[in-house]
């Protein structure tokens, strides 16, 4: 009896690829987990194959080192941590590393999601879900901005990433885009919307820079004058940064751009 031929193996997931563990802050905010699964199994579709796991820093189970232990138990060798935060914090640089380091199987770190042109194609969509259009108008465009809402750290890297990524908005938006922040860095999300107002721009929508529902979210959301975007949440290209993060920091690195553009205005 001639035997059933094999389907052969999917080469984007070969048999024994490391794990990918999404880091997620954490939250109290009842839809915060929920959301970070969600992108997990968008990752998933993506990559058929890949272990796809969920660890947060702090106030959700599991948290990260039980992630890695359970992997462990389950046979796995090597796992890439994934942060879903934005840029190189404490967390990124102190927290997740040292959880690496001591995890029993064989970590290592990714990149943070900033700056790349997927966070900004994640951005503009929420943006445009909440009812951002590009002013029509040269009068509108004068009247118009953006404020990117982020955590904030006290690492002034953490700050330039956030600066980057509000200029890589504007390029898109075409519009000013301000960097701001819930906590622990300048401006304030209210201090950046009055500086914009002084300068007659009354149009100001918010866009979040936070990857799920949580405090600082909300708080963010609360100041926005105008419309508010929702957290990046499990948008695709968001699901594509992961992988690419996850790739990179295997040294398979492939080039990931955005697959759509905010049309800019007129001159």
């Amino acid at each position: 009896m001639t035997p059933p031929a094999r389907t052969p193996p999917d080469p984007s997931a070969p048999s024994g690829s490391p794990a990918l563990v999404l880091v997620a802050h954490g939250s109290r905010d009842p839809r915060a987990r929920g959301t970070v699964e969600a992108l997990g199994e968008r990752v998933r579709r993506l990559r058929p194959g890949l272990p796809v796991r969920l660890g947060h820093i702090e106030l959700n189970a599991p948290l990260l080192p039980d992630a890695l232990a359970r992997l462990t138990a389950a046979g796995a060798a090597e796992a890439v941590l994934v942060p879903l935060l934005i840029g190189p914090g404490h967390h990124v640089k102190h927290d997740i590393p040292a959880t690496a380091a001591s995890a029993p199987l064989h970590a290592r770190a990714a990149a943070p999601l900033g700056p790349h042109p997927l966070l900004v194609e994640t951005l503009c969509a929420r943006l445009a879900e909440a009812g951002w259009r590009t002013p029509p108008d040269a009068a509108t465009r004068r009247a118009s901005a953006v404020v990117l809402a982020a955590a904030g750290s006290r690492d002034p890297d953490s700050a330039a990433v956030t600066r980057r990524t509000a200029r890589l908005l504007a390029e898109r938006v075409g519009v000013p885009v301000v960097a701001a922040y819930a906590s622990a860095a300048a401006p304030t999300v209210e201090a950046a919307v009055a500086a914009l107002a002084a300068r007659g721009r009354h149009r100001v929508a918010v866009a979040s820079c936070f990857t799920a529902p949580g405090r600082f979210a909300v708080a963010c959301a609360r100041a926005a004058p105008w419309i508010a975007a929702a957290p990046l949440g499990d948008h695709p290209a968001l699901a594509r940064l992961v992988l690419h993060r996850y790739d990179q920091a295997l040294g398979h690195d492939r080039t990931v751009t955005a697959r759509t553009r905010t049309p800019a205005p007129a001159a």
